[in-house]
C-alpha cells in the first residue's frame, strides 16, 4: 500500500473555491424560485440559513408550488437531506475534528463539501478542502439567495427564464460523476422512472418519497443474484461422483473394490505368496 501523496495547500484551496463559487451562485435561482412560488423574503432566507442543502430546498419549494401538503413537502425535503447524515459518518472519520467543532461542521456536510473532502489524499488537505468549500458556499449561497429573493419581482416568471431548473441541474451535474458502478446507475435510473411515472397520479412531494425505495429494491435484487451465482456451481455438481476422471482416482477405486491392485508406473507387479506353484 502506497503512502498518500501530499497536495499543496494552494491547490486544495483553488479546487475548493472553484466548487464553492460555482455552486454558491445558484442560490440566486433558489431565491427567485422560492419567492416566485409564494414564500416571502424572510422565509426564503431562513431556508438557506438553516436548511442549507440546495436539493432539499428546491424540493420543498417545488412541492409547495405544485399544491402539495406542507407536511408532505417537508417530508420529501427531509428524506433528500438524510443523505447528509450518511456523508457525516464518513467525514467524521476522515476529518477527525475536535468534539467542540463537530456540531458547527455538521451544518456544512453537503454534497459539495463531501465531494471535495473525499478527493483529498491527506487529513490536512481534507480539512482545508472541507473548510474552504463550506465557508465559501455558505456565504455565497445565502448572499445570492437574498439577492434572488429581492429581485424576484423584477425578474417575473421564473419558468420563462428556466431558473427553477438551475438547482436540480446543478445537483445532477454533481451526482452524475459519482455514478461509477452498475448498481449506482441502476438505482438512479429506477428512481427517475418511479418519480416521473408517479408525478401525474400522486400528490406533490410523494413521488420523491416513493422513489427513495429504488435503493433498497436494487440492492435486494443484487443480493439475490449474487446468492444464486454462489449456489449455482454447487447445484450443478453431481453429488454421487467420487472423483474426477482426470485424476485416475475412479479407476483406482474400482480396482480396489474388485479385490485387485493396480501397479503404478515403474513398479513390478506383486504376486500372491499363497498361490500354487503353477500359477506363480
Amino acid at each position: 500500500m502506497t503512502a498518500p501523496v501530499d497536495k499543496a495547500d494552494s491547490a486544495v484551496v483553488r479546487d475548493a473555491l472553484g466548487v464553492g463559487v460555482a455552486v454558491g451562485l445558484s442560490g440566486f435561482a433558489f431565491g427567485v424560485t422560492s419567492v416566485g412560488n409564494g414564500l416571502d423574503v424572510l422565509q426564503t432566507c431562513a431556508l438557506s440559513l438553516l436548511v442549507f442543502t440546495g436539493a432539499s430546498q428546491f424540493a420543498l419549494v417545488g412541492a409547495l408550488a405544485g399544491g402539495g401538503n406542507p407536511l408532505t413537502a417537508a417530508a420529501g425535503a427531509f428524506f433528500l437531506g438524510v443523505r447528509n447524515a450518511f456523508y457525516g459518518l464518513r467525514l467524521s472519520q476522515l476529518l477527525a475534528l475536535p468534539r467542540a467543532v463537530r456540531p458547527f461542521a455538521a451544518h456544512w456536510v453537503i454534497d459539495e463539501t463531501t465531494a471535495v473532502t473525499l478527493a483529498q489524499p491527506t487529513r490536512r488537505a481534507r480539512r482545508i478542502g472541507f473548510t474552504v468549500t463550506g465557508l465559501t458556499l455558505y456565504v455565497l449561497w445565502n448572499l445570492t439567495t437574498l439577492l434572488g429573493a429581492l429581485g424576484a419581482d423584477a425578474i417575473g416568471d421564473t419558468a420563462a427564464w428556466g431558473l427553477d431548473a438551475a438547482g436540480p441541474a446543478t445537483f445532477l451535474a454533481l451526482l452524475a460523476p459519482m455514478l461509477r458502478t452498475t448498481t449506482e446507475r441502476a438505482v438512479a435510473l429506477l428512481a427517475v422512472v418511479v418519480g416521473l411515472g408517479l408525478l401525474p397520479v400522486l400528490p406533490a412531494g410523494v413521488p420523491v418519497l416513493v422513489a427513495a425505495l429504488a435503493a433498497p429494491t436494487v440492492l435486494y435484487a443484487e443480493g439475490v443474484r449474487a446468492r444464486r451465482r454462489r449456489e449455482g456451481p454447487d447445484r450443478d455438481r453431481p453429488q454421487d461422483r467420487t472423483a474426477s476422471p482426470e485424476s485416475g482416482d475412479t479407476q483406482v477405486k474400482s480396482a480396489k473394490d474388485a479385490g485387485t491392485s493396480t501397479p503404478g508406473p515403474g513398479t513390478e507387479p506383486t504376486h500372491d505368496a499363497h498361490a500354487p506353484e503353477d500359477e506363480r
